[in-house]
């Protein structure tokens, strides 16, 4: 492979919360582009995590990003233990001496989510175990990995969630909780492109669409395959997508040198599909969000024209 089909060649990367779902597919397709993918989680074939599955685990996922042409390598981690955290980047400074690419990706706070809950009516041990799993395992990250990061200049910074800035900066996501977890990292991309600037880095907020992931096909009692089947009881699930269209979206994102044109930007999968040409799996290039904010003032909006 040349580097025009590995554009990612000799890359270092770090995908924090890879087990499943959208951190997954984020480390395999940088591994398909030719980075050396280190994953985590805390669900291993040893140990299953509170909200984990064993047949989703970050030995898998390592393997998956070395099957896709990359280097997959899996290192067990509690992003909420700063000490553990700490051991992973030195890990990685030791064996590789840089690092290129992070991925904040942790989360893992769906089992807490009740909607249309109250504040004062939810449950506080489980809000705050949310804000946990979605704000403080990311700030603990970047505060011990962006040191070696920014060691070389053009380093990025990718934080991942559920929403574009344009959509939660004026929608209430229904319950607080669940709302502060995931406009913090639109904010945290914010405030640390701002301070990686000077070092020649760039930060951005990536959010898929509505994701097929492995929880949502679950839910609805389908898989990958026969998707569209769910289509008969939700019609609007006809404008989801896979997760390999975000991670598509970061692989093209890191390997673009004039990423820092995105620096502290909230950005998704369907944008990003338009500005670099890339397609989800099948072929398709749906536009969530540009689909669910036109519903919301044109109830005959059509699924066809945001895919």
């Amino acid at each position: 492979m040349t580097t025009e089909t590995k554009p990612l060649s000799g890359r270092i990367t770090l995908v924090a919360g890879a087990t499943r779902g959208a951190g997954r597919a984020i480390a395999v397709q940088l591994g398909a582009a030719g980075a050396t993918v280190y994953v985590t989680g805390r669900t291993t074939r040893d140990r299953v995590s509170e909200v984990g599955r064993s047949t989703e685990t970050i030995e898998e996922t390592a393997e998956l990003v070395t099957a896709a042409g990359g280097e997959g390598v899996a290192v067990p981690t509690d992003h909420l233990d700063p000490a553990q955290v700490r051991a992973l980047v030195e890990r990685i400074d030791r064996e590789r001496g840089r690092l290129d690419v992070l991925v904040n990706d942790v989360w893992g706070g769906e089992h807490l989510l009740v909607f249309g809950s109250k504040t004062w009516e939810s449950d506080l041990d489980g809000g705050l175990r949310m804000l946990e799993l979605g704000v403080k395992t990311h700030a603990i990250t970047s505060h011990i990995a962006l040191p070696l990061l920014i060691r070389n200049p053009g380093g990025l910074v990718v934080e991942v969630t559920d929403g574009t800035s344009a959509y939660n900066g004026t929608r209430y996501r229904e319950n607080l909780f669940y709302d502060l977890a995931k406009n913090a990292p639109i904010r945290m991309a914010f405030g640390l492109g701002e301070e990686l600037k000077e070092y020649g880095g760039t930060a951005v907020c990536v959010s898929p669409g509505w994701l097929r992931s492995e929880q949502m096909l679950a839910h609805f009692g389908v898989t990958e395959e026969n998707w569209r089947d769910a289509t008969a009881k939700v019609p609007d699930f006809g404008v989801s997508e896979s997760p390999v269209y975000v991670g598509r979206a970061v692989a093209a994102l890191a390997a673009d040198p004039d990423r820092a044109r995105w620096n502290g930007r909230s950005l998704d999968s369907g944008r990003l599909a338009r500005e670099y040409g890339f397609t989800d799996a099948d072929g398709s290039r749906p536009d969530s969000w540009g689909f669910i904010v036109a519903k919301e003032t044109d109830p005959d909006a059509r699924i066809e024209d945001y895919r």
